[in-house]
């Protein structure tokens, strides 16, 4: 199991000027820390890989391309090409 720190000992080793002990518990009570600290007594413990999640960022994954469908071609063509799109989303 890995090592559990606190918050500053977290922030001290992963900003090269800390926020403050206020603005990590707002981060933690928010959501922005992931994995989620976890409340040990009156301090939080978590985990030295958890990093700041940006909540601006609404979707983390990565864009996925589609291929376009076609402009030129028969009706069956532009209908096969969507059957195939549309089984490679589900």
């Amino acid at each position: 199991m890995a090592k559990l720190m606190n918050l500053q000992e977290w922030a001290a080793e992963t900003y090269t000027q800390p926020p403050s002990l206020s603005t990590l518990r707002r981060w933690v009570r928010e959501g922005r820390i992931f994995p989620c600290p976890e409340l040990h007594g009156k301090e939080y413990k978590l985990t030295a890989d958890s990093v700041y999640v940006d909540p601006r960022k609404k979707m983390m994954k990565p864009k996925v391309s589609r291929p376009a469908p076609p402009k030129k071609g028969s009706l069956m063509e532009k209908i096969k090409h969507v059957e195939q799109a549309e089984a490679l989303r589900r």
